[in-house]
């Protein structure tokens, strides 16, 4: 059990809750097929399917997963954006999503370089659209044998990479060549870093402030609780966005201490409780990265989700955690104040921020739950 989920249950009364109920098969099941595509990644003949096997693992907003391969065009993948899979209050210009599919394209990449294919991506080859990333191809990309192809070593960490959204050990520095380290990586954005203690403290403040006007806005909330997978049922049965799993979890399930409606009412000790974790999260933050690009184009969202990936992916290779908190870069209007803000403070000459996320040293998780690549493909 982790630090933040004991914290949880006892905070809900725990101690109680367990002595009384019985702790045994209910309560200690985990998913069956939810996390298999981890394991399954590169076990497919087809090249295309092999690089998307990988792919399907990248980092995306909220779990969504809102990738479409269609396999149609022979050597070629064409990507499209799922119009169910989009995040319309938090969200509403698909920036997150679109930046997801950068991460997407950059592993794909990575993987057909592995297996010896150059990957000739054209971006958005029917055109873009500034307010909506669905109903027109995200990328086509073509599959070219290359047996010269150089591999790219941040490949090797895709299996253990996670957005780490535990508390940090604050006893823990991040040093100074560990982020000069995750910056040489980047090749389409700025990336700035700070583990200066004051500004550390600012920027916890701030991404503190935009996390609860998230939590304290019913639309936005009310988004990521239509997204909670309470229990290993519910996660097997839809193995995207926010899973609430293990033996503490399946306990407050069965005892009815934790449901969306109770996560949703502000009066309630479930809310209270899970706001106090999220604040957790930001208070032990140990340094910060930030992700900017001269202008917001898709193209430079792409490109900034391609970066983000790999820095991730450097992240893991240090045993560093990382996770990203851009509330405060969203463009609802209730956090437009904490916009102009952290802008004032990072971006340079009219950039736009892209990505912001806290660093440190935490505790080893499990990966987050995937749809298995059958269910993302097109073939006819």
């Amino acid at each position: 059990m982790t630090p933040s989920r004991r914290k949880f249950l006892t905070l809900l009364g725990g101690g109680v809750i367990l002595a009384a109920a019985p702790v045994g098969y209910a309560v200690t099941r985990q998913p069956r097929t939810a996390l298999l595509p981890w394991e399954q990644a590169g076990s497919y003949s087809d090249p295309r399917e092999r690089a998307l096997s990988f792919a399907l693992l990248a980092p995306n907003p909220h779990n969504r997963q809102p990738w479409i391969a269609d396999l149609t065009r022979a050597d070629e993948v064409t990507l499209l954006a799922d119009p169910e899979r989009l995040l319309p209050h938090t969200d509403p210009y698909d920036r997150q999503i679109t930046i997801g599919m950068g991460c997407f394209l950059e592993i794909l990449r990575m993987a057909a370089a592995e297996d010896g294919y150059a990957l000739e991506i054209a971006l958005f080859p029917e055109g873009t659209d500034a307010q909506a990333v669905a109903g027109r191809p995200v990328a086509r990309c073509r599959f070219v044998a290359d047996a010269a192809m150089p591999r790219d070593p941040l490949f090797a960490h895709i299996r253990a990479r996670r957005s780490l959204k535990e508390p940090y050990d604050t006893a823990r520095a991040v040093p100074d060549n560990a982020l000069v380290a995750l910056g040489a990586v980047v090749r389409h954005s700025r990336l700035g870093a700070t583990n200066a203690p004051d500004e550390v403290a600012q920027l916890r403040a701030l991404s503190g402030q935009a996390l609860r006007i998230e939590v304290e806005t019913p639309r936005t909330y009310q988004e990521s609780i239509d997204l909670f997978r309470i229990g290993h049922r519910e996660v097997d049965a839809n193995p995207d966005g926010l899973e609430f799993t293990g033996p503490m979890m399946e306990t407050l399930r069965l005892t009815g201490l934790f449901t969306r409606e109770q996560a949703a009412d502000p009066a309630s000790t479930a809310f209270r409780t899970g706001l106090d974790m999220l604040m957790a999260q930001t208070d032990t933050a140990m340094a910060h990265l930030w992700l900017a690009t001269p202008g917001n184009s898709r193209n430079e969202q792409i490109g900034a989700g391609m970066d983000w990936v790999r820095v991730n992916l450097a992240a893991t290779a240090m045993g560093l955690g990382m996770q990203p908190l851009s509330q405060a870069l969203q463009e609802y209007p209730e956090v437009a104040g904490l916009y102009g803000d952290i802008h004032q403070r990072l971006a340079r000459n009219g950039e736009r921020l892209q990505m912001f996320a806290r660093l440190g040293y935490g505790p080893q998780v499990p990966p987050t739950p995937r749809w298995p690549l059958e269910t993302r493909l097109v073939r006819s």
